[in-house]
């Protein structure tokens, strides 16, 4: 056991304000060990079928050349996973030696076999013992531990051949597949996703058997990060270090894919925690590998510097929890803080005022016919002009911000607010009656100047490195000094390409918003358009749970299992429903993702057999074996009869 995870005393991280890597003991998977100083692994899984071996192999060439370090295969029943031996020697024979990882659900027999032939088995504790039949049962404490005995037996012969074959094991907890044993016990929580978990780890150390990497993935982001903490802090409390596999299950593709991810992802990194990555798009798998090397890469300079652990007593964090989302209390100032949504603003200050058109990329459709704007549902709530005047009217509805001493000169201030440094704000003779903003670096936060301000949402910033740890020591700040001011976050991503953009903004703004800090975010990047900024601002607010402004699909990635065309068919999907704002739905390619990991969409779409799909009402079934043909028509009908259908316009 290494020293420097005992210094956690049971917290879940080195430090929560600065850059500070959690060490893992080292596990051994083939020629590429994972955890403790070595670099964060890439990995991701095929989605051919298993039993075509050739396909298989031609998949896996194309994934370790896109970056991948680990490659996982299905192994659904025994062939599969006899078969793994063929593509292992095929993989070989071409001068590829990278690490299978085979992926077990429901079958201990597929499991034992495969242990014998690739590097690592990954196990989900919610099936590999237990039926899952959404039943609440009510276990004494002696009936439960028979439980716990039933499953010590049935899974310490994978254990044991695991030893005897040197092979590494993921325990892989998935919020959506919990047994109805740890639901009954535990509920659909963080909590129970863990001790999940840590049952089989037990039965693992109670065996001597110690190359274990363990995950907590969910579709669900605050869910997820808050496992993974709550993962390691009861790791430590028991004198365990394993590595951690990060991810988010069901991310879905394109933008909201990556942002999803970089959200979940991105915040567990910056908080020094993960071994390995895999981003689960709906996408081919070769695209998978990049978009997690480049939220790796990020950290990679970190690695090299020497930090301090700079722990903090609650009483210092002001109550602030890392295992809950709380949002922060604040003042309701105009339409910011307090029960509003966070706010997006967008910056129009090196762009043409001319033309009203311009405002379209920001949600506001502006007719030249009708001289009229139509807002969609993704309409930015607040622009800063700088000190840019508009030869143009603005929607009635949309904010105007202005640098201070350009707002004293109009002659109309009705919409419009100043944008004040701290020293103007606290020295200006004239101020908004309604709502003022004062732009403070968080590095430079002294709460004591800010206590009698009136009328006032601070704009945080910082120009520190460490954006995500500088910006929640300041709101920690201002929770110990109880101070309600509503804060915008404002971040500059200039320089960046537009994938780093989506990735690192998610990231930093997003780990925020998960521990419920924020009201309102605004994102600066020169080199990106208006429309992707704001897309983007939207994305993570929707990614966080924090403001819902569009239809969430929470979509599969695809596996050997998959018994339809996800891609083609979510795009089919996402085609029909796009416009059902704060409907969620499922899409998944098999059972094993099935109810269980969409356990948070209103409609499920989920793969039954060979051109048949089986529609889902949240966890029940509503109708089976509906031809892949029908089954849009079918699932809109559904959605149609509930009444949250609404015709596109």
């Amino acid at each position: 056991m290494q020293k420097e995870a005992i210094m956690l005393a049971g917290g879940y991280c080195n430090s929560l304000t600065q850059y500070s890597r959690f060490i893992t003991r080292e596990v051994q998977i083939g020629d590429t060990p994972m955890g403790a100083h070595h670099p964060i692994r890439i990995q991701s899984m095929t989605t051919t079928d298993t039993m075509d071996t050739l396909g298989t192999v031609e998949q896996t060439i194309r994934m370790v050349e896109s970056g991948c370090e680990y490659v996982r295969i299905t192994a659904p029943s025994i062939k599969e996973a006899e078969n793994l031996a063929n593509i292992k020697k095929e993989l070989r024979l071409r001068g590829y030696n990278v690490p299978l990882v085979a992926d077990i659900h429901f079958t201990p027999n597929a499991a034992e076999v495969a242990a014998r032939v690739v590097e690592k088995v990954r196990v989900n504790p919610g099936n590999y013992a237990d039926k899952k039949k959404f039943e609440n049962i009510a276990y004494t404490d002696t009936a439960y531990q028979g439980e716990l005995n039933r499953i010590y037996d049935k899974f310490s012969p994978l254990v044991k051949i695991c030893k005897e074959y040197g092979t590494a094991m993921r325990i892989g907890t998935n919020h959506g597949s919990l047994s109805d044993r740890i639901m009954s016990r535990y509920g659909d929580t963080p909590h129970g996703m863990v001790e999940s978990a840590m049952e089989f780890i037990r039965i693992c150390e109670d065996l001597n058997f110690y190359n274990l990497v363990i995950s907590m993935k969910s579709s669900n982001t605050q869910v997820m990060v808050q496992a993974y903490r709550l993962l390691v802090q009861t790791m430590v409390a028991e004198g365990m270090n394993y590595p951690l596999h990060l991810g988010v299950t069901e991310a879905g593709d394109g933008e909201d894919g990556r942002i999803k991810s970089a959200v979940g992802i991105g915040t567990l990194l910056a908080d020094g925690l993960g071994d390995t990555i895999r981003v689960s798009l709906t996408e081919d798998p070769e695209f998978e590998a990049p978009v997690a090397k480049a939220l790796a890469n990020r950290y990679l300079p970190r690695l090299l510097k020497e930090e301090l652990p700079a722990n903090s007593s609650s009483r210092e964090l002001g109550g602030y929890s890392p295992f809950q989302h709380k949002r922060r209390l604040t003042d309701e100032i105009e339409n910011l803080g307090g029960h509003q949504v966070p706010r997006v603003i967008i910056n129009l200050e090196n762009e043409n005022l001319k033309d009203p058109a311009i405002l379209n990329a920001v949600g506001f459709n502006y007719s030249a016919l009708l001289d009229k704007y139509n807002l969609t549902d993704q309409a930015c709530d607040m622009v800063y002009l700088g000190n840019q005047l508009p030869s143009f009217s603005f929607p009635g509805g949309l904010k105007q911000l202005y640098n201070y001493a350009t707002w004293l000169q109009l002659a109309d201030q009705q919409n419009c607010h100043p944008l004040f440094s701290l020293t103007d704000y606290l020295n200006a003779e004239q101020k908004d009656a309604k709502l003022n903003f004062v732009e403070v670096l968080a590095e430079e936060l002294a709460v004591e100047q800010l206590k009698d301000l009136q009328q006032v949402v601070l704009v945080l910033t910082t120009k520190a490195e460490n954006a995500m740890q500088t910006l929640r020591q300041a709101f920690v700040q201002l929770l110990a000094a109880n101070l309600k001011l509503p804060v915008i976050v404002e971040r500059n991503f200039d320089g960046l390409n537009l994938e780093d953009f989506q990735l690192y903004s998610a990231t930093d703004l997003g780990g925020l918003l998960i521990d419920g800090f924020g009201d309102g975010v605004w994102i600066n990047a020169k080199d990106i358009s208006l429309s992707v900024i704001n897309s983007t601002s939207f994305g993570i607010l929707q990614a966080t749970r924090t403001r819902i402004s569009k239809t969430e699909y929470i979509s599969c990635p695809s596996c050997g299992r998959t018994l339809f065309d996800l891609q083609e068919t979510t795009q089919a999907i996402r085609a029909r429903t796009s416009h059902l704002k704060g409907v969620k739905i499922g899409i998944m390619g098999c059972i094993v993702n099935g109810p269980g990991e969409m356990a948070d969409a209103d409609y499920g779409y989920v793969g039954a057999g060979a051109d048949r799909i089986t529609l889902y009402r949240g966890q029940e079934v509503v109708k089976k074996n509906v031809k892949t043909a029908d089954a849009i028509d079918e699932l809109i009908g559904i959605i149609r009869e509930d009444g949250n259908w609404i015709e596109k316009e």
